[in-house]
This record gives structure tokens, C-alpha cells and sequence, in this order.
């Protein structure tokens, strides 16, 4: 066993976490924090020993996890959300340190939000049992039987939220589980094996294995033991795992990437709406749900960049563990010089940088909320992901003209739509995506589906839509009249 990493006054196991006990490595990776490139220290790197045992260990706990009833789960579910809440101010300064995620968020939104997902999935899973339909020929219940080992592979842009929104449905299901967490931030997923180990979960019920996705996670992903994965990501990463599944017929949930469309209607509240697109640049734009594409009515467009501005202006950028931070660091530098290639290839074809645009002083990893317009619908700042504080600015004449920009790319997770309510709900309606915001953002509920279309995803979470991929689904048909067998049609 490695000695435990001091993080933030917090200590945190860099080993994995392996039928019910921590499991060292000798090969390792290092941990920086985006904040001031200082070394948190070293993580435990899986190989394909860890990966077996992690499988293996998964497969002996799945009989007994998945023979008992929901109702009988739920009491160790109700006790690791429990022991979430009781370590929140560690998981809060751990993702800060880790991730750069705000404090103020991780406090007031994640942690809670954490605990959430693992209590609300477990009572919800108890209205799945006893589903019976009726025909006129029999008799239908519908069982949603576990479907055996669970492969869960989350992003470092939200690690712990992320982790217990796929892990809640999944151990709730009866399915035994293995995390991998981001390698560039992993601390947070190596904090709930303590939380689930305390609450008491059976050995080999949860695992995490750290490591890269190319070592790491490629060997789960590939092995054929896996029943599901479930994975947050990129949309090359994704094709990977696809067809590494596809290889052993293995059921993929995939929520990817989005560029998704901010519309701005001609009657819509011009200064709610420009408040509301300054959301956009939280956690540094690293959001995969954030409107980065403002398409704005031409009429209204100069009066929506001043408000914009107005309140751009205002933010606070710095330490994400200062409460009165609102933009943060970029995870890693290598992100940092992809932000910067975008919006430099984007100024060399010819877009106008309206503010913005380089590194932000406070430090090396921090990039100055940007907003760049001039930009045509074909560009690459327009058609592809920047994953950063980066927002294009395009203008429409007619509903039909921003609804064909808003549709104008491969993506199609998320969208925004402000104007008066019916106008902005019938244009939402047509927009091509996998939900949208009508004079709102971020209004999320666990009951509710959530996912993306084509290359933003394949699948739905939330509510009744995890437990459908995280089950097999079984009818046992009971006639209501005597059953006699017979080859004749007659």
C-alpha cells in the first residue's frame, strides 16, 4: 500500500480500491493541480493484473448483490450516500485542488447534488419492482433484472458528480461496479471506495481502478465479462470504446460532447438573457452542456454583446478555491494549447475577437473568457468543440434562419432558447438536440432524461431511462386462459 497523498489537509489513498481493500501499483502517474501546477502527488496506474482482479472480484460479489431486493439494497445505498455527506468538505477542496472546480459550486451544487444521486436512485429503484401489464391473452410482469458487471468511466471536468449520477442506477440495479477515474483527476473517485467501504458495501460491489484510458481503461473496456458501460467523454474516445464493445456485444451508454445553440429571439429579455450566456463561461467553459454558440436576432444583436459585455466584465477570475471566484484554471496545459489553437486558427480565417482571446495573468492554465463573431457556419470554432471559456456570435433575420444554425452541426446535445414563452417553446421544438432550455439554464432533475443525438451521444440517464440500460429487461407471460399447444392453424 503507497502512502497516503496529503491534499488540501485531507488524506487520500492514490491506490486503487479492489475487492474491498487498497491495492498499490509500481507503475504511477503524477497528479498536478490546475490551479499552481503543484504536485499533488503520485497515482497508482492499473494494469491488466488490477483490471482481472477488479472483473473478477466484481463477478464473485454480483450473486449476492444482484439476489437481493431493491429494498434490501437500499439501507448500504442510503449509508453511502451518507458517508458522501459526511466527508463533503473533503470532497469539496479535493475536486477544487484536483479538478479547479469552483469551491463555491463543489459546496452549494456537486457534493449535494452526489449525495442525491446515490439516495435517489436507490428509492427509486424500488417502483421498478412488481411492473405487471395486462393484455387480453395474459398476464405480463416486467422484471428489470441486474445485468452483471458495470464498467463506469467518467471525465475530469466533473469527476464525483458525474461518478454518482452512472454509479446510483447501476448499484441500485443490482449491477456490481468499476470505476475508472479520469486520470487528471482522479482524487475525488478514489474518496467514494472510503465512503462506500465505511457504508459498509460488500467486497468487490465497487471498485475503482485508476489509470489511463488507453492502458487502463482499454483493457475493461474490451475485456468480455463487462455487462454494460457506461461512459462521459469524448467523441473519439467513444468510437474506441464502441467498437471494443461491439467486439463482445456489450450495451453502451455514451453521453459525449455538445455545441450546443444559445438563441436569443427578437422578444426575448435582453439583459436575463445576456446574464444568463455569462453562465456559459462557468468552470472555465468546460462544460459539455453549455450553450458556446450565440445565435442572436440581428435586430437586438449590438444591444445583447453590450449587456453581454457589461456583465463579462464583472466576473471574477482566480482561485477556484476563493469563494468569490467565478472562472477558474483549464484542467491540464495540454487543454490550455488546444483553447489556444482554436481561437488562433479561428482570428487566422478571419474572425473578429470581440474580448478575450490569450492566457489570463492570474496564472498558466487560466484563458480569458472570449468571445469571438465573424465566424462562418462551416469553421471549425463553429463546427467543433473547443471545451474551454471560448463563445462564437452569429446573427439571424427569421425563426427558420436561427433554427437552421442551431442545427448546423454534427452535435446535438443541448441548447438554450430565450424570447417571449410560446415563441421561445415553439422554436425550442424545433431545434435538433436532446433537451433545451426554454429562458432558463441548467434546471435539472433526476427523474428526467438526459442525453444528447448524434455525435453527442447514444442513450438517456436519469429516472427510468438508467435503469433501462442498466438492466435486462424480462417479461414472464402468464396465460389467462388454459395454454394447449397445437401445430394447427385452423
Amino acid at each position: 500500500m503507497n502512502r497516503m497523498l496529503d491534499v488540501a489537509g485531507f488524506a487520500v489513498s492514490p491506490d486503487h480500491y479492489i475487492d474491498g481493500r487498497r491495492v498499490g501499483s509500481d507503475e504511477h502517474f503524477v497528479l498536478c493541480s490546475p490551479i499552481d501546477q503543484a504536485v499533488l502527488g503520485s497515482v497508482c496506474e492499473g494494469n491488466a493484473q488490477h483490471v482481472d482482479a477488479a472483473i473478477s472480484a466484481a463477478q464473485r460479489a454480483f450473486p449476492a448483490w444482484s439476489g437481493l431486493s431493491a429494498a434490501e439494497r437500499k439501507p448500504f445505498l442510503d449509508r453511502f450516500a451518507d458517508e458522501i455527506g459526511r466527508r463533503a468538505d473533503a470532497f469539496c477542496l479535493l475536486e477544487s485542488n484536483d479538478a479547479g472546480v469552483l469551491l463555491s459550486r463543489m459546496r452549494h451544487g456537486v457534493v449535494p447534488r452526489a449525495v442525491q444521486n446515490i439516495r435517489w436512485f436507490a428509492e427509486h429503484a424500488l417502483r421498478l419492482q412488481d411492473r405487471t401489464l395486462h393484455t387480453e391473452q395474459a398476464e405480463h410482469r416486467v422484471r428489470h433484472d441486474p445485468a452483471g458487471v458495470a464498467v463506469i468511466i467518467t471525465p475530469w471536468n466533473a469527476p464525483l458528480m458525474l461518478s454518482t449520477w452512472k454509479l446510483g442506477p447501476a448499484l441500485a440495479a443490482g449491477n456490481t461496479c468499476i470505476l475508472k477515474p479520469p486520470e487528471w483527476a482522479p482524487l475525488t473517485c478514489s474518496l467514494l471506495a472510503d465512503a462506500a467501504d465505511a457504508a459498509g458495501l460488500p467486497p468487490g460491489v465497487f471498485n475503482v481502478v485508476q489509470g489511463s484510458g488507453a492502458n487502463t481503461g482499454a483493457k475493461l473496456v474490451s475485456d468480455p465479462r463487462i455487462a454494460r458501460i457506461s461512459f462521459t467523454g469524448s467523441v473519439p474516445t467513444a468510437k474506441w470504446i464502441a467498437q471494443a464493445a461491439g467486439a463482445n456485444l456489450v450495451p453502451c451508454s455514451l453521453e459525449l460532447g455538445g455545441k450546443s445553440p444559445f438563441i436569443v429571439l427578437d422578444d426575448a429579455d435582453l439583459h436575463n438573457a445576456a446574464a444568463t450566456a455569462a453562465l456559459m463561461y462557468r468552470n472555465a467553459g468546460q462544460v459539455c452542456l453549455a450553450g458556446t454558440r450565440l445565435l442572436v436576432h440581428q435586430r437586438i444583436a449590438e444591444a445583447f454583446v453590450a449587456a453581454l459585455r457589461g456583465t463579462v466584465e464583472k466576473l471574477m477570475i482566480g482561485d477556484p478555491r476563493d469563494e468569490g471566484t467565478e472562472v477558474g484554471p483549464i484542467i491540464h496545459p495540454r487543454q490550455v494549447e488546444r483553447i489556444e489553437g482554436f481561437v488562433s486558427r479561428a482570428l487566422q480565417g478571419g474572425a473578429e475577437l470581440l474580448w478575450g482571446g490569450q492566457r489570463h495573468p492570474f496564472g498558466a492554465q487560466y484563458y480569458q473568457p472570449t468571445l469571438l463573431t465573424n465566424v462562418a457556419q462551416a469553421s471549425e470554432i463553429v463546427q467543433h468543440e473547443v471545451f474551454g471559456p471560448v463563445l462564437t456570435l452569429q446573427t439571424f433575420a427569421s425563426d427558420d434562419e436561427a433554427i437552421a444554425l442551431a442545427n448546423g452541426t454534427d452535435y446535438g446535445l443541448g441548447g438554450v432558447c430565450y424570447g417571449e414563452t410560446a415563441h421561445a417553446a415553439a422554436v425550442a421544438e424545433r431545434v435538433r438536440t436532446g433537451f433545451i432550455w426554454v429562458n432558463s439554464f441548467g434546471i435539472r432533475d433526476l427523474a428526467a432524461p438526459f442525453g444528447g443525438i448524434k455525435r453527442s451521444g447514444i442513450g438517456r440517464e436519469g429516472g427510468d431511462w438508467s435503469f433501462e440500460f442498466f438492466c435486462d429487461v424480462k417479461d414472464v407471460i402468464l396465460p389467462k386462459k388454459p395454454f394447449r399447444a397445437s401445430f394447427s392453424h385452423r
